[in-house]
């Protein structure tokens, strides 16, 4: 099987908030039926960010991943913040979570990546550009999502569904071509652009003639209308991007979907059946943590061994815009 663009995980490492917080706390708190949350929304658990700020929660996802390679802030040539959410407009994210991790390490390239939820993809697919061509030898790609503070709580659908969380990847070189990115693909229908948005905030809409609302500046979803689209182009786009690959779909070692909704990846399955024991999950215990909920899933399953080197994985997804986008790697 050929790497399209060859390099080796050095380090991994997650995050969460200090706050857990159960379906039932949060039914309790949003006046919703007992047992309404984890009905619908399949989440059980998951982790909310009380004081943490995104750069904090991935600075410690950061350090763990350079702890697990053995190596320093100032051993990283670029650092790609891979996520929808931040701390502030400017500086852009990354730069934040360099100063909070090692602020006196100087020359490191921070630059941030944003497709919304397939953000981590993107960002993955671009650090391998970087290492393929020589122009970085270490890139680590950091994921760091704070959902719940852009929660409409009128909204019981997305208020439930949600959870904050952080995971960092530090890849190098590998100039034997043995791991890697064997394809990634992605492919954006802005004519449903508007069916996912949080439309104060911006230029658009400032803050200035716009004060705070909760409808205007909380995330808002029609969920009905984006499971209809996403059945339409799930349906090509697998097998497009299987098509011309000695690697078939059903060869993945594991398949890991983003974790969307109860919903979604009933949808998913059912348009492309995967046996138990090639699935993996967090949806129940970590909410959809937006573009961290896929490095997430992925590093606690290398950490514990689930998922081991040599083995390929299929990381695929929608996002707002509306995005798809898929990544073979081959671990």
């Amino acid at each position: 099987m050929h790497i399209a663009q060859p390099f080796n995980i050095a380090g991994v490492g997650t995050a969460v908030p200090e706050c857990l917080v159960t379906s039932e706390e949060l039914e309790q708190t949003l006046g919703l039926p007992k047992g309404w949350s984890e009905k619908y929304s399949g989440v059980r658990t998951r982790y909310h960010a009380e004081h943490e700020t995104n750069s904090q929660l991935a600075a410690q996802a950061l350090r763990q991943a350079l702890d697990r390679a053995g190596l320093q802030p100032k051993d990283l040539n670029v650092v790609i913040s891979a996520a929808a959410t931040y701390d502030y407009p400017l500086p852009n994210n990354s730069c934040m979570i360099m100063h909070e991790l090692a602020p006196e390490v100087e020359g490191i390239t921070c630059l941030d990546v944003d497709t919304t939820c397939l953000s981590f993809l993107t960002g993955i697919d671009y650090a391998a550009r970087l290492l393929a061509s020589g122009d970085a030898q270490r890139v680590a790609v950091v994921s760091s999502e704070i959902a719940s503070r852009g929660l409409n709580p009128d909204h019981k659908e997305s208020a439930t569904r949600f959870g904050d969380g952080a995971a960092a990847f530090i890849l190098e070189r590998d100039p034997r071509g043995q791991h890697g990115l064997v394809r990634q693909r992605m492919q954006t229908y802005p004519a449903a652009a508007g069916y996912t948005m949080i439309r104060g905030g911006g230029n658009a809409k400032p803050f200035r003639d716009y004060p705070y609302d909760p409808v205007m500046h909380s995330f808002h979803m029609e969920g009905k209308i984006l499971l209809k689209y996403g059945k339409r182009i799930l349906t090509t786009f697998i097998p497009e991007f299987f098509a011309d690959l000695p690697l078939k779909y059903d060869d993945v070692d594991w398949v890991l979907p983003h974790q969307a909704s109860k919903t979604a990846l009933y949808l998913y399955y059912k348009l492309f059946p995967v046996p138990e024991e090639r699935k993996l999950s967090n949806l129940e215990t970590r909410g959809n943590c937006i573009a961290a909920s896929l490095p997430t899933l992925l590093a606690e399953a290398i950490q514990s061994g689930n998922i081991l080197p040599g083995q390929t994985c299929f990381l695929v997804g929608t996002a707002a815009g509306l995005s798809i986008g898929g990544l073979l790697w081959k671990i």
